[in-house]
């Protein structure tokens, strides 16, 4: 299930406009429009493409549970810090101890 303001708030968070979502999607601007403002009620087969292509742009839908449907940004991966701390890598010039005897750490 897509409402029309999901479809709307989709939109805001990846700054996508209705042409953009309109050539992701292959659906008609002019059905997206209809569609967000409450003048059309489309059926499922033309909702699916219209939230695929949203979900495809990183858009993660919420479903009604008792504190309203609605959408949200999907979590990066691609911005994400390695922590495989299975495979360490060490350098020759780090192993040695340059510091002075009782230096300590």
């Amino acid at each position: 299930m897509l409402s029309p303001a999901q479809c709307r708030a989709a939109r805001a968070l990846i700054a996508w406009s209705k042409r953009d979502l309109s050539a992701a999607s292959e659906i008609a601007k002019a059905t997206i429009a209809g569609f967000e403002a409450g003048k059309l009620s489309p059926d499922e087969a033309t909702l699916q493409p219209i939230k695929r292509a949203l979900q495809d742009a990183g858009v993660l839908f919420i479903p009604e549970n008792g504190g309203g449907a609605g959408v949200r940004l999907a979590k990066s991966t691609s911005a994400s810090i390695d922590t495989d701390e299975t495979r360490t890598v060490q350098y020759e010039e780090y192993l040695k101890n340059d510091a002075p005897p009782g230096a300590g750490g």
